[in-house]
């Protein structure tokens, strides 16, 4: 079976998104064991967005239900995608599946850049008509550097879950099984999430 774990390294350099807690991390030696204090943000590296992280009153993190973030899945491949993704590009590509991944050029970049591939108004409202519940990108987030937070609240104000910065820089387009499970953090908006995918055919 191939697996792919689609989840980036988490430490002390990971890619940071302007204004996010830089994750520390302090080993404590107790003499008999050791322990690491960490200091990470909700959306510190590979993470997922809950709906109330734009949305007051949104459904979060713990709440979000198990099978939304595990089962079929699909890669689309938007490497050479500058700037926002628009619809024309996502057309064909949405229907038989509820979970999407975009793969961009940003997979196994590591460090920050605004200039960074991102979905359009348009695209975001696209892919809520198509019933993705579950959206995922290997950017630092699936809005523009400069967004006003539309895209987020079109695709959060849908129920769906987002998970950003992934790294899919090893994975081909087409159909997978994923699973994303993130910590069970109760009233968070979001956490930590640990990605994998594997192929479809070798799941059944």
């Amino acid at each position: 079976m191939t697996v792919y774990d689609i989840t980036r390294p988490l430490s002390a350099d990971a890619v940071l998104y302007p204004g996010d807690v830089r994750p520390q991390f302090h080993e404590v030696d107790n003499g008999q064991y050791r322990v690491t204090e960490m200091t990470l943000g909700t959306h510190t590296g590979t993470h997922i967005d809950a709906p109330s992280h734009y949305l007051r009153g949104g459904m979060t993190v713990d709440a979000i239900p198990p099978g939304v973030l595990v089962g079929p899945a699909r890669v689309v491949d938007c490497s050479d995608a500058e700037g926002l993704i628009e619809p024309e590009r996502l057309a064909g590509r949405l229907a038989g599946t509820r979970t999407l991944l975009v793969k961009t050029w940003f997979s196994g970049r590591q460090e920050f850049d605004p200039g960074y591939p991102s979905l359009s108004p348009e695209a975001a409202k696209v892919i809520v008509e198509a019933g993705i519940t579950c959206l995922g990108t290997d950017t630092p987030s699936v809005e523009a550097f400069n967004g006003d937070g539309s895209v987020h609240r079109i695709l959060l104000g849908s129920g769906m879950a987002v998970l950003e910065l992934l790294d899919l820089a090893a994975v081909p387009e087409g159909e997978y099984t994923m699973a994303a499970l993130p910590l069970r953090i109760r009233g968070a908006d979001g956490s930590p999430v640990r990605v994998i995918l594997w192929d479809k055919e070798e799941f059944a």
